[in-house]
């Protein structure tokens, strides 16, 4: 263990990034716990005023975040101090990002199902940078041997024609599978074969003149959103809490 941790975590310089990650996940997690007593009215905690403000977390995640990534590129990204601020940016961007609906709507849409896009934006960034953790580098460079990055023009052909993929599977409407096509290319090349959606700039270019290949991206589109929203409510859920709307309806019930 101790073998695999020098060499795979150590070695390579991966050990702010992993400690940036713990502070991420474990800053979100503390963060909706913490909202959610507020919320109930249970526990010694409450909401933050000045001058009769509210002031979100949103607002110290923004000055941890400046703090943390502006320290991490001082400290030259070794020593106690690149980890110190590891830690300072992890609490930063978790607390910004639990809050990242909110600066996307400019509203308080927290306990809202517009605030859902905060957890999955927390559940995304999370898997994305496990990614690079455990080894994978953008845009397919990762899968190069040692002979082609010696190669500028393998190097740069693997990035540029990742990238197109990439942008082609957003165009479509996939946005999720192109982000993570970044990372894992294979990815974005199963999103390209796919249908895009038919609200995506995709369709509505090449699909205005094919009725067939149009109502194929509708049927598609309505049968994935049946499929995962079950699944997508229950983690968000479990992860966010319920929506304000959610609440009201579980109580007229009773």
């Amino acid at each position: 263990m101790g073998d695999w941790w020098q060499r795979n975590i150590v070695e390579p310089g991966k050990l702010p990034l992993l400690i940036a990650l713990t502070a991420f996940v474990l800053t979100f997690l503390i963060t909706r716990v913490v909202t959610r007593l507020i919320r109930a009215g249970k526990g010694p905690f409450g909401n933050i005023s000045a001058g009769g403000v509210h002031i979100h977390h949103v607002v110290p995640g923004v000055v941890l975040t400046v703090v943390g990534g502006f320290g991490a590129v001082a400290s030259g990204g070794h020593g106690f101090g690149a980890s110190a601020c590891a830690v300072v940016f992890g609490i930063g961007a978790g607390l910004l990002l639990d809050e990242f609906a909110l600066v996307l709507h400019l509203d308080d849409v927290y306990w809202t199902e517009a605030g859902r896009k905060s957890v999955e934006a927390v559940v995304l960034t999370a898997a994305l940078v496990g990614l690079v953790l455990v080894g994978f580098a953008p845009f397919g460079v990762n899968d190069l041997s040692e002979e082609e990055l010696q190669d500028r023009g393998s190097v740069i052909s693997t990035v540029v024609v990742n990238f197109l993929i990439a942008l082609a599977v957003l165009s479509k409407g996939k946005i999720k599978l192109a982000v993570f096509g970044v990372i894992v290319p294979f990815v974005a090349l199963f999103g390209l074969v796919r249908v895009a959606r038919p609200d995506s700039p995709w369709a509505r270019r090449l699909y205005r003149r094919r009725p067939r290949a149009r109502a194929k991206a509708v049927l598609r589109a309505y049968h994935h959103d049946r499929r995962w929203a079950g699944p997508r409510r229950v983690l968000g859920d479990w992860l966010g809490g319920k929506t304000d709307a959610e609440l009201m309806r579980a109580s007229d019930h009773r």
